[in-house]
């Protein structure tokens, strides 16, 4: 653990001179007691093993160097000693206590060394989290801080004075994505944590941090402490809210924006339900007018007044949906439920440019999981831009095609699938120069264009997890294809849109 460090690396390396002059000059005056004593004293005893003190407080007081430099003194005072009391009446016990003095001074020299190269290591280990720009502490089973860095310092407030000895829960006033002791059991099974949190600094701020634990464990494998590692992403979360922000209106205007080009597709699709309404409501006043009023005939005349009247209202309901500003809503979606009601929304736009459709849709292919008037308004932009680029190819010759598959790319290590919904239409294709920034922003190969279509589209693949990738078909055209992973989840009972 590196609670043993934080009062070294804390103090003032100004005042070290001081302490210096001040420790040798009292490590001189014990030597020279112990010398004295041992030298003057009757006592038939051993005295010269006080030296080992002297040993061990120079270790918390010197380098290494100095360290040898005090015990060799302290050997040498132990030897003179000997010298002089026993140089005229050597005996065997006079000369075991001089060898048991000098062995302990000895081994305790080595202890302290062995003990300040390991203090030495910690204390640069110490020193390298000390210029982590992220907040490091260390905490025990008891949740009290035992270490402190300068990065947690810069990020809470609390100096490591401060923080030592504190409860870190109740410190930081931490808020957990799951309960405490659910994140422990994960801590003590595999030794290590990962996930956001929430904590308050010193002046009230509330920081989101994404927490890395680390659990230590003794020579036995019991549990020690926890280091914790948390990284500030307040700002980066911020950021990122409004991107999405950003993102969700620059959508909205996109799709107001196709609303306008099919004007044309959006009437006729409301005016084809009403005009069959006004038919079959004459039709009715027919039947009910007769001198005999057939009511079977006027039954079924307003039984298709009602069944076209919900039908405009459907594609009303569709249109407001699709021109609706809202939060994205994420549900399970049957790809082939999805095209069929972007293609209900362009069948104007086909019939205009005389463009036969071809539909290859598997139904029964797992669902993806998104926000079905984002995903709608991708393959309608994809669509209407296949539409429209088969211009210039004869009548005859313009063949969409749309098909959805179950595909596990050849990258893929755990064989994963996804699911393709590709868009291939029979027109010239895209010049090689333009085809680099295809997906870029004001880029366009219509004339009248604002070259935001495919760039909206792409971020809102991307926002769900999935990609959209543009190709040359072999036979001629392009194909766009758009790649989404596998919902997750079970679909809900409805996956219609439903926001009022």
């Amino acid at each position: 653990m590196m609670s043993g460090l934080a009062g070294p690396l804390s103090s003032n390396s100004a005042d070290a001179p001081a302490r210096g002059r001040t420790g040798w000059v009292l490590v001189a005056l014990l030597c020279l007691s112990i010398f004295l004593v041992d030298t003057l004293s009757p006592l038939d005893m051993a005295i010269a093993v006080l030296y080992v003190v002297v040993v061990l407080l120079s270790a918390g007081l010197f380098g290494r160097t100095g360290l040898l430099v005090v015990a060799g003194a302290c050997v040498m005072l132990t030897m003179l000693s000997f010298v002089i009391m026993h140089a005229t009446d050597y005996n065997i016990s006079s000369t075991m206590r001089c060898f048991v003095s000098v062995a302990a001074i000895t081994v305790t020299t080595f202890l302290s060394l062995r003990n300040q190269q390991a203090t030495g290591a910690l204390r640069e280990q110490a020193a390298l989290l000390d210029l982590s720009q992220d907040a490091i502490f260390v905490r025990n089973l008891a949740d009290t801080i035992v270490y402190w860095n300068h990065g947690a310092e810069r990020l809470y407030g609390w100096t490591r004075a401060e923080a030592l000895g504190q409860q870190a829960g109740a410190l930081l006033k931490t808020v957990f994505p799951s309960p405490r002791a659910d994140i422990m059991g994960i801590l003590l099974k595999t030794g290590q944590w990962e996930g956001e949190i929430v904590q308050t600094t010193r002046d009230g701020r509330k920081l989101v941090c994404t927490s890395r634990w680390s659990l230590q464990r003794d020579p036995r494998g019991r549990p020690m402490g926890t280091m914790e590692t948390n990284h500030d992403i307040t700002e980066r979360q911020k950021a990122e809210q409004e991107l999405n922000q950003v993102r969700s209106d620059l959508a909205h205007v996109t799709r107001v924006s196709t609303m306008g080009e099919l004007t044309a597709s959006i009437a006729h699709e409301v005016n084809q339900p009403l005009a069959a309404v006004v038919t079959n409501g004459e039709a009715c006043l027919r039947w009910l007018r007769r001198p005999v009023a057939d009511l079977g005939e006027a039954e079924a005349s307003v039984t298709r007044m009602i069944a076209n009247a919900r039908r405009a209202s459907e594609v009303v309901e569709r249109l407001r949906a699709f021109a609706r500003r809202g939060e994205p809503l994420r549900d399970a979606l049957d790809s082939a439920e999805l095209v069929e009601d972007c293609v209900l929304l362009l069948e104007r736009e086909l019939s205009n440019h005389r463009v036969r459709l071809e539909l290859a849709l598997a139904p029964d292919l797992p669902r993806i999981e998104g926000d079905r008037i984002q995903l709608q308004q991708v393959l309608i932009n994809l669509v209407l831009n296949a539409i429209q680029a088969m211009d210039e190819v004869p009548e005859g010759q313009r063949v969409l095609t749309i098909r959805n598959a179950l595909e596990t790319p050849t990258w893929s290590m755990d064989g994963t699938a996804e699911l393709t919904i590709s868009v291939r239409d029979t027109g010239p294709g895209i010049a090689p120069d333009v085809f680099a920034s295809l997906f870029s922003p004001f880029v366009s190969t219509k004339q009248d264009g604002m070259g935001l279509g495919l760039s909206v589209s792409r971020s809102i693949a991307q926002a769900h997890g999935g990609r959209i990738d543009a190709t040359p078909h072999p036979e001629g055209g392009m194909c766009f294809t758009l790649t989404m992973p596998l919902a997750s989840t079970p679909p809900s009972s409805s996956t219609r849109d439903t926001r009022p």
